[in-house]
C-alpha cells in the first residue's frame, strides 16, 4: 500500500461538479449565462472498499464528506464513528457515502489503512443480505480518483486557484463621479476596493479594451450594487472578471480611497517549463505572450476566453493541450478537462453539441498518451470512449459517414466567407476517421497491457481485442473512401461538401490540410495540396487564430518553417501591433479600429484573450526547437531544431523527466535532456542524446539545406 492517505472520489466526479461551478460562472451585462448543453451531476452515493491482512488491531480515522455507513466483511457497523478499530487479521472494508451537493469523498487514516488510489470505488447499489445480515453484491468498481488533496482538512470541495493582489499601472478621471483604472496587460480576477465608507450606488464597467469598459451600454461585464457603510470597509467582489481596464462611477456619497485586484491563477507543478528565445525580437515577444495567454486560460481547466464564454470547449482545449505540453506540461488540468467534457452516460449529444468537437475529444486522449505514456488515464476513461463512439457509429449515415443531424452544431470554424456546414463535409469524414484510428490504437494498447487483478466490471482482454479488430476495420472502411468519394483529380484537392447527393464545388483549406496532419494522403498527394490547396492565393483565406494553428502546422510538418516565420510575425504581430497584451479569438488584418473589437453582432463581442490565439507556442516547440516524442511519455524522443530563418535560437521543452534543452546557431546545436532516450536530427545525420549529458554538434550549413 502507498504510505500516504489521501482523499478519494469517484473517477469524473470531482470533474463533473467543478465543471458545473466553472462553467456557470459566465455574465453577460449582470445576467448568468449557462452552458448551452447538458450538465451531468456527480454520483450522490458512491462506496469504497479495500482489502486488508493485518498482524495486529489497527484504529483508523474516517473522515467524509457526506454521511456514510461502514460495513466490516460485509456486516453493517451501527452510527457514523470517525475512528473505528479494525481487528487483525483479513477483512474487508466497505464505506458508502451520501452527498447530494459535492461529489461523495473518503479520507482514511490509520497505521496500515490508507485511503489511495488502491481503494475500489463504485456507484453500482446492487446490494442484497441474507438471512445472516451478511450483504452481498455486484456491481463495476474501479480504482478511486486522487489528486493532490492529502490533507484531512482539505477535501476536494475546497479546492479553489491562487491568488495575488495587483495594483492599476494608471487612473484617470472620467467624468464628475468616475475613474478609469488600468491594470496595463489583460488580465482576470476579482476587483477589491479600499476604505469605502458613505451610502450610494456603484456600477464598475469592465473592458478588455479601454473603449468596452467607457461604454456603459455595451460592455460585455458588468456590476452594479448600493453600498451602505458608516465606517471604513473593504469590499471584495465575490464575482471573478477577465479586464484590462475597469470604470467605475458612484452615486450619492459613496466615497473609495484605492482600487486594487485580486488576480486568480493556477499554480503550476511540473519542476520545469517551456522556454523559446531567438534572434528575432518581435518572435520573443508573440511567444512571451503566447505563453501568458495559455496561463491565462489555463483554470480549473483549459477555457477558451477569459471574458466571454469561460466554458470548456473541445476545440479549443485539444489545441491547450498541445500548447501546454510545450509550456507548463499540467497533466492534471489535461485530464481534469477531458474528463468534464466527456460528462456521463447516456450520451444523448456531441460534446459541447459539436460534431466535430466530439472527435477532437478522442483525438485528445491519444495525444496526451504519447505525450505523458499514462495508461492509468486511458484504462479509465475508455469505457466513456466506447459509449461516446457507440453514439457516434448510431448517427452515421448509410455510407458510414457523418453527416449532421437537425441537432448538431457543425462548426468547423469562424469563416469570413461563405461556407455550407450542411451536408456530408470532408472535413468532418477525416476527424471521424482519426476518432475510429484513436479506438483502434487504445484499444490495442489496453489488450496489451492487461490489468493485474482486474477489478469486478473491467473491460476484459476478449473485448479490447474486439474493439481494436471492430475500429481498425471502421478505420480502414471510411480511409478508403475519402479519395474516390471527395478528391477532384482536375483540382487535385478534397472538395468540401456533398449536398443532397451533389457534389459542392467549394475548396476550402481544412480538409485539406488535415489530411496532411493527420497522414490521410501519401507524400505525393501531400506535396500536391501544397501547391493545389495550401499554397493557392485564390482558396479563402483563414482568418481565426483557431485554425491557423492547424494551416501552419501543416507547413511546418512539410518542412517550410522559413514560410511559416513570416507568416507568424505577420499574423500574431499584427495583433501586437494593434495593442494586444494577450492573443484574441480572431484577427483579421484588414479590419480598422474598434472593428478589431467586434464579433458575433456586438461591438465588444470578440474575446482578446483566447486559448487558440497561442498556437506559436506548440509551433515554436514542435517545429522549430523540433521536439517530439516518439514513444509515449518521452521514452524515446527526437530533436529535430530548424532555425527557419532564424539566426539563432534556445529554448527548453518540459518532459515526464524534466526537461530538454536545445540551442542552434548557423553552425552548432547543443541538447542536453533530464531522461528518455534521445536522437539528435541534423540533416540525414542521427546522434544519441543520453541523459544528462550535454550533445554539441557542429555541422555546415550547407548539410540544412
Amino acid at each position: 500500500m502507498n504510505n500516504k492517505a489521501t482523499w478519494i472520489w469517484y473517477p469524473g466526479d470531482f470533474e463533473v461538479w467543478l465543471g458545473n461551478r466553472f462553467n456557470n460562472r459566465r455574465t453577460e451585462r449582470g445576467a448568468m449565462f449557462p452552458p448551452f448543453w447538458k450538465q451531468d451531476s456527480h454520483y450522490p452515493t458512491v462506496e469504497f472498499s479495500t482489502k486488508v491482512d493485518l498482524k495486529k488491531t489497527e484504529t483508523i480515522t474516517i473522515v467524509t464528506e457526506g454521511d456514510f455507513n461502514l460495513m466490516l466483511d460485509g456486516k453493517l457497523q451501527f452510527g457514523m464513528p470517525q475512528r473505528f478499530v479494525v481487528p487483525a487479521g483479513r477483512h474487508s472494508i466497505n464505506i458508502k457515502i451520501h452527498n447530494q451537493s459535492t461529489p461523495p469523498a473518503l479520507f482514511v487514516k490509520g497505521r496500515t489503512i490508507k485511503s489511495n488510489s488502491t481503494w475500489l470505488a463504485t456507484y453500482e447499489d446492487k446490494i442484497w443480505i441474507d438471512e445472516n445480515g451478511v450483504a452481498h453484491g455486484s456491481g463495476i468498481y474501479v480504482p478511486a480518483a486522487t489528486w493532490n488533496f492529502n490533507d484531512i482538512d482539505t477535501p476536494p470541495s475546497k479546492f479553489r486557484l491562487k491568488r495575488m493582489e495587483m495594483t492599476p499601472v494608471d487612473e484617470e478621471k472620467i467624468g464628475r463621479n468616475g475613474w478609469l483604472f488600468d491594470f496595463g496587460l489583460e488580465t482576470f480576477g476579482y476587483i477589491r476596493l479600499k476604505q469605502v465608507v458613505g451610502k450610494g450606488t456603484m456600477n464598475i464597467y469592465y473592458g478588455e479594451s479601454r473603449e468596452e469598459a467607457l461604454d456603459r451600454d455595451h460592455c460585455e461585464t458588468l456590476d452594479r450594487f448600493k453600498l451602505n457603510y458608516n465606517e471604513e470597509v473593504e469590499v471584495m467582489l465575490d464575482e471573478s472578471k477577465a479586464f484590462r481596464y475597469v470604470f467605475i462611477e458612484t452615486k450619492g456619497n459613496l466615497c473609495y480611497q484605492e482600487v486594487t485586484m485580486d488576480y486568480e491563477y493556477a499554480e503550476f507543478t511540473h519542476k520545469k517549463s517551456g522556454f523559446f528565445k531567438c534572434s528575432d525580437k518581435l518572435l520573443n515577444r508573440i511567444w512571451e505572450v503566447g505563453a501568458y495567454t495559455m496561463d491565462l486560460t489555463t483554470r480549473e481547466f483549459f477555457m477558451d476566453g477569459i471574458k466571454r464564454d469561460r466554458w470548456t470547449w473541445s476545440g479549443d482545449a485539444i489545441q491547450s493541450y498541445l500548447m501546454n505540453y510545450y509550456l507548463r506540461f499540467d497533466t492534471d488540468c489535461v485530464k481534469r478537462t477531458i474528463r468534464q467534457l466527456r460528462g456521463k452516460d447516456p450520451v444523448t449529444a456531441h460534446i459541447n453539441t459539436i460534431m466535430d468537437y466530439t472527435f477532437y475529444w478522442f483525438k485528445s486522449i491519444l495525444d496526451f498518451y504519447q505525450y505523458t505514456g499514462d495508461i492509468c488515464f486511458v484504462r479509465e476513461i475508455y469505457p466513456r470512449m466506447q459509449t461516446m463512439m457507440k453514439y457516434v457509429l448510431g448517427r452515421l449515415n448509410d455510407n458510414g459517414m457523418a453527416e449532421g443531424k437537425e441537432d448538431d452544431w457543425i462548426f468547423v470554424d469562424w469563416v469570413d466567407f461563405p461556407m455550407h456546414k450542411c451536408g456530408i463535409l470532408c472535413f468532418e469524414q477525416i476527424l471521424l476517421c482519426k476518432a475510429l484510428q484513436t479506438m483502434h490504437t487504445c484499444a490495442e494498447l489496453l489488450r496489451d497491457n492487461p490489468l493485474q487483478d482486474a477489478p469486478q466490471g473491467s473491460i476484459t482482454t476478449e473485448e479490447y481485442t474486439a474493439d481494436a479488430e471492430k475500429f481498425k476495420a471502421l478505420a480502414s472502411a471510411l480511409h478508403s473512401k475519402l479519395k474516390p468519394t471527395f478528391w477532384n483529380q482536375e483540382k487535385k484537392a478534397f472538395m468540401h461538401a456533398i449536398e443532397d447527393g451533389e457534389m459542392n464545388q467549394q475548396i476550402t483549406p481544412f480538409p485539406n490540410m488535415f489530411a496532411i496532419i493527420y497522414d490521410m494522403v501519401d507524400d505525393e498527394d501531400k506535396r500536391t495540396l501544397m501547391d493545389s490547396v495550401m499554397h493557392n492565393p485564390d482558396i479563402e483565406p483563414i482568418t481565426t487564430p483557431y485554425m491557423r494553428f492547424y494551416e501552419l502546422e501543416a507547413l511546418c510538418q512539410m518542412g517550410e518553417q522559413e514560410k511559416v516565420l513570416p507568416e507568424m510575425l505577420d499574423y500574431w504581430g499584427g495583433m501586437l501591433a494593434e495593442g494586444a497584451t494577450s492573443f484574441w479569438e480572431k484577427y483579421n488584418p484588414t479590419d480598422e479600429g474598434t472593428q478589431h473589437l467586434a464579433m458575433y453582432g456586438r461591438p465588444y463581442g470578440k474575446s482578446l484573450c483566447h486559448a487558440w490565439g497561442a498556437s506559436p507556442v506548440y509551433l515554436l516547440g514542435k517545429y522549430y526547437l523540433g521536439v517530439k516524442p516518439t514513444k509515449p511519455g518521452y521514452e524515446e524522443y527526437e530533436v529535430s531544431p530548424v532555425l527557419g530563418g532564424l539566426k539563432w535560437m534556445q529554448g527548453s521543452v518540459p518532459t515526464p523527466y524534466g526537461e530538454i534543452k536545445i540551442k542552434m546557431t548557423a553552425t552548432t546545436v547543443t541538447v542536453k535532456s533530464d531522461g528518455g532516450k534521445g536522437k539528435l536530427i541534423i540533416g540525414n545525420n542521427s546522434y544519441d542524446i543520453k541523459e544528462n549529458e550535454e550533445i554539441k554538434i557542429e555541422y555546415p550549413l550547407a548539410e540544412l539545406i
